[in-house]
């Protein structure tokens, strides 16, 4: 049987109003105030691009979820295993509320408990998270595990041991063929995933979960960050001007608006 690891991050909501996410100067983090925990979306796409791997030999591959962190609630990863993923592995540690994980040792901690949890043939990480999006995890994940990392995904396809990945480019698309096992760094461009529907909810209720802390995975510690924060702030935000366009005819005001547009170097 084939079995992916898909790594989602619980973050909170991206959409929540400004005025909601504070920065404590002390502690050098955002506290969201009032926000609700959710799934980071680029690890919801690679969750996605895991269950139409599965789609295609339901019996025959196994879809888990590995998710660390503070506090990861089981009602927020609920919506991964609705979606179709056979089991959750959360690691929980009271070390997380008192140190910060950047992109290093998140990735040291995900690689111990990725080894703990078994054999694998592919993982599927989002291309960034929604909070820091920093966009080195799986890299750095790869790095550890020592084996082949493609980013910017958006198809991924799985024939015996050979992994196809199409990749977002600037300019077009790229096709990149690896073998397996490997690690797939995967963007928006694959799609939202699925909803579920309400047999799929009811089924997930009975789903595996695991947990662990940092000594099940064979850590003492947290690994020390690589990377000192200087300052963190809330930008300031600048009054914008207004202008409103009082021609006659629509065909002068789209003439005026793209030549200001053009002025300020928006075309």
């Amino acid at each position: 049987m084939m079995r992916i690891i898909v790594c989602m991050k619980q973050v909170p909501d991206p959409e929540g109003p400004r005025e909601s996410f504070v920065v404590n100067n002390e502690e050098m983090r955002v506290v969201p105030q009032g926000i609700p925990p959710v799934l980071s979306l680029f690890d919801e796409n690679a969750l996605e691009a895991a269950l139409r791997i599965k789609d295609k030999n339901p019996q025959d591959v196994k879809v888990s979820i590995l998710s660390i962190g503070k506090r990861v609630s089981n009602a927020v990863m609920f919506k991964a295993l609705a979606a179709g993923a056979d089991e959750l592995i959360k690691v929980e540690d009271s070390q997380f509320m008192t140190s910060r994980l950047d992109s290093f040792a998140t990735a040291t901690i995900l690689a111990k408990a990725i080894e703990n949890a078994g054999d694998f043939d592919l993982i599927l990480v989002g291309r960034q998270a929604a909070d820091w999006n920093a966009g080195q995890v799986g890299i750095i994940l790869s790095g550890i595990l020592n084996i082949p990392c493609v980013t910017l995904a958006q198809g991924v396809d799985v024939n015996g041991s050979t992994l196809t990945v199409e990749r977002v480019l600037s300019n077009g698309i790229e096709t990149v063929r690896t073998h397996l096992p490997a690690i797939v760094m995967v963007s928006n461009e694959i799609g939202e995933l699925r909803y579920p529907a309400m047999k799929e909810r009811r089924e997930a209720k009975k789903k595996p979960v695991t947990e662990w802390n940092i000594s099940d995975i064979g850590l003492s510690r947290i690994p020390p960050a690589r990377i000192k924060l200087k300052r963190l702030f809330t930008p300031e935000m600048a009054a914008g001007n207004c202008l409103y366009l009082t021609d006659t005819t629509l065909e002068d005001a789209g003439r005026k608006l793209a030549l200001l547009l053009k002025a300020d170097g928006m075309i």
